[in-house]
């Protein structure tokens, strides 16, 4: 293992946003098993500080990779096209005014079945922006194009916390 490696070389996946689950997961198991620090307790301190560096590694590593935003965000960055989102928010018009229409229909909401309609809606942009994603990176390899679509991501996936957010008010 090195630890300049990219998170998929280091994990022996293809740089791809499709993933599959339980190849990542088997992976991160068989990783951490390599780098457990209990390993090298007979070769003293210095070989189990250098394995829990590596244990780090690997759990951060892991944590990208099986989050579909970050594993896109990250893709990207390594391909020359950071997303920079606390430092770029420009959007399209299209998507902010699709933004402005779920929050006005938020405020509006009037109860579990509204807040359920809403949810619907964000979970199917989010489900087609994905594909989007899994289209622009791993087939056209735009990575400048993906940057728009991980942005917009991030935007629904905060407004889908907002929604479950309500939803969890009213069954309390």
């Amino acid at each position: 293992m090195n630890l300049q490696s990219d998170d998929f070389e280091l994990f022996g996946l293809e740089q791809r946003f499709e993933q599959d689950r339980a190849v990542l997961d088997a992976r991160w198991k068989d990783l951490q098993r390599e780098a457990h620090p209990d390993k090298f307790t007979a070769q003293g301190a210095a070989a189990q500080r250098v394995a829990m560096q590596w244990s780090v590694r690997i759990n951060e590593a892991y944590q990208r990779l099986k989050n579909p935003l970050k594993r896109a965000a990250y893709l990207c960055e390594l391909h020359g096209a950071p997303v920079n989102a606390e430092n770029n928010t420009a959007m399209p018009t299209s998507f902010l005014m699709q933004q402005m229409q779920w929050r006005e229909e938020l405020d509006e909401a009037d109860g579990a079945e509204d807040l359920a309609q809403i949810s619907r809606q964000c979970r199917q942009a989010e489900r087609e922006t994905l594909l989007e994603i899994e289209r622009l990176l791993d087939q056209s390899h735009d990575y400048t194009a993906a940057v728009a679509q991980v942005r917009a991501l991030m935007f629904i996936e905060r407004f889908v916390a907002d929604v479950n957010e309500r939803l969890d008010k009213l069954e309390i």
